[in-house]
Formats: structure tokens, sequence, C-alpha cells
């Protein structure tokens, strides 16, 4: 049986279509995908993202397993800090991608996919055998991400009417990839749109009435659907397309995540990932313009002047009014190449991503 958040009734409420995604229960649209994705960009929306997987690790060791596990490095972080990381195999293939906070010393929680949890919670339950640190999944936790222009103004009244002034007033004065320190609600300055806002972390019997003070303070409830064309117009990598086990960092457009530094730091997957930034990658993650209406999807082959490559992902930016995508191809590829789109080699051109920035047009 399918999982579902706490927030499924209104979903359903709302007459949200609802789709399987991970074994979980969720909207893909209230209706309108397009409008969902122009709220986000113009005001603001919000995503029940309850499915994701939150893990802490509370323990004195916590930091000196994080910074095994994880490519970024745990100890780049300050009480309330948050940074983006992925954890690696020994190959240094993707294991899964995600963001971890550092509320206090010896404090930490790891937000990852609903679709590696499995996996993922194996992983580092055996790692972690070497470590006085035991990973716990905060199942009690639901996750409201609010996202806009607007999103912040908006979020403030019912943040305080739901969660407390104190942390309303401290998510404030977050900046960006800062989360508040006050315990059990946290309010995270993250997202996955390109846009500005919150995640914020609660316990499930609170989640109802912050998403009811947030309709009425006019921000839209968005779905699956929105989610995904908002994070490929901002160029941000998901699981499973620009990433996973065969795929290093440096292939997913991802190098930057990576804290080469210092270089005594040994972290799973560092040997492997540092032969190959000494050699170059022979594969890379380039943004594509296709000619025309035909719609990019993943696992077309692509044409170049260096070989072929793959969508990784490709859909119709609304924010664009054409058809995008990221695909992988071999390094060193560059101006114009060609999609195989329906048994048809449609032209396209090479370019950097992200193909939208604060709203607007990048490319």
């Amino acid at each position: 049986m399918a999982k579902r958040t706490a927030l499924f009734g209104h979903h359903g409420h709302a007459g949200a279509k609802m789709v399987d995604f991970a074994g979980w229960e969720m909207p893909l649209h209230y209706g309108s995908q397009l409008a969902e994705h122009r709220a986000v960009r113009e005001c603001a929306g919000m995503f029940d993202v309850s499915h994701m997987t939150q893990v802490d690790l509370d323990a004195d060791d916590a930091e000196d397993f994080l910074r095994y596990v994880c490519a970024n490095d745990a100890a780049r972080l300050g009480d309330g800090g948050a940074i983006y990381t992925c954890l690696l195999n020994r190959r240094a293939g993707v294991i899964d991608d995600g963001i971890m906070y550092r509320f206090q010393a010896g404090h930490y929680r790891l937000v990852i996919n609903s679709a590696t949890r499995a996996k993922d919670l194996d992983w580092l339950r055996g790692l972690a055998e070497d470590y006085h640190v035991e990973p716990w999944e905060r199942c009690d936790l639901s996750m409201i991400a609010i996202q806009g222009p607007e999103a912040r103004e908006r979020a403030r009244g019912p943040i305080a009417q739901v969660l407390g002034q104190e942390i309303a007033t401290a998510a404030d004065g977050l900046r960006r990839f800062h989360v508040t320190t006050p315990e059990r609600s946290r309010v995270a300055r993250t997202g996955y749109t390109g846009e500005d806002g919150y995640e914020v972390m609660l316990p499930k019997d609170k989640a109802p009435a912050l998403w009811d003070a947030l309709i009425e303070a006019g921000v839209t409830p968005a779905g699956l659907g929105a989610r995904d064309t908002l994070r490929l117009e901002a160029g941000l990598a998901l699981y499973g397309h620009e990433m996973d086990e065969d795929t290093t960092p440096l292939e997913a457009g991802l190098g930057w995540t990576v804290a080469w530094e210092p270089p005594e730091r040994d972290f799973i997957g560092r040997e492997t990932l540092s032969e190959q930034r000494e050699a170059g990658a022979d594969r890379v993650l380039v943004g594509l313009l296709p000619e025309g209406r035909a719609v990019p999807r993943e696992g077309q082959v692509v044409h170049t002047d260096a070989g072929e490559g793959i969508v990784t992902s490709g859909g119709f930016a609304p924010t664009l009014e054409r058809p995008i995508a990221l695909a992988r191809v071999p390094a060193g590829s560059g101006g114009d190449c060609e999609i195989e789109i329906r048994k048809r080699r449609v032209p396209a051109q090479v370019v950097d991503y992200p193909f939208v920035r604060k709203g607007k047009p990048a490319v």
C-alpha cells in the first residue's frame, strides 16, 4: 500500500491528481501545472515534500562520520549552516544527493531522496558501525517547501501563527543555505526551484495548520509536475537522471559540490574522483536548446561533433515558452548538435545552464 503524507486529505479536497511517486501518493498537479509553475516564478507556491527522507545524526562523532561519507565537507558548516552534498560509492558514483544541515555541534540532519531511502539508510547505517553514530530517520516530521519571489514575505505570518514568533523571527534573519536552530520545527532558506524561499521541517500534526495558513496568505499549492519543470529551468540535477551510481559528480555537473580541501580529508570515492579530475572527465553535462516545438525526453540520443550523448532530462519550459533539455555528452562538445526525437533528428544548440535565473531567461 502506498504511503501518505499528513497532507494527503488536503490534496484530495483541493482536487489534486494523485500519482505514485517512490511508493508515496503525491499530487502531480491541482488542475493546472502551468499555473502552478507560474505562481512560483511570479509570486509564491508551496509543495508537500514530506516524502523526502530526513535523517538525524546526533553524536560527538557525527561531524567525523559526515566528513567521510559525504563529498562535501561538514567541517565547513557553523551552527545553523546548510550545504548541498553527494553520497558517493567507492567508484565515485553518486548513491544520492541531498542537503546537510548543522543545528549545533554534534547535531546534524541529512535530507535525501525518497526513491533511494532504503539503500541510503542501509549504506549510512553500515558505515556508522565504525563510528559512535546511529542515523535516525525522522518519520515524525513533515516538510513543506514555500518558493517564489514573494514566498518569504507571505510565509512570515503563517509561520508565526503555527510555529511561533521565535521561529518566524529567526527565519526572517536567515541567509541563503542557513536553517533556524530552535528545536523541533526548523525553517531552512533552501529549495529546489531556482527561486528564493523556505523549506519547513515540522511535526506532522502541525503541517495541516501551516498549509491552511499559507493558503490564506495567498500561497498557491503546487505538485510534482511544476516542481520538475521549475528545477529543469533552473538547471538543477535530479537523482536517477543527471546522476546515478555509475555517474560521478564531475560527469553530472556537480564538481562544485566536492570539497577537495583539505587534501588530507579522506572521503569515500576520493581516490577515483581525484584520478578523473586529473585526467578530465570523458562526459559532461550541458544544456540544450532544440529548434522548433518538439520536446526532448530522457534517454534520447544526442549527436555532437565529439560523438554521441544522451538526454538526461527534457521538457517544455513555461518561462521560456520553448523546449529545453539537459544532456550528458562527450567532453569538448559544443555549438550545434542534433537530438533524435521520434525518429527524427532535431537541430539543437549546446548552451550553458541554468536556463532561468531569478525568474528571468538566462539563455
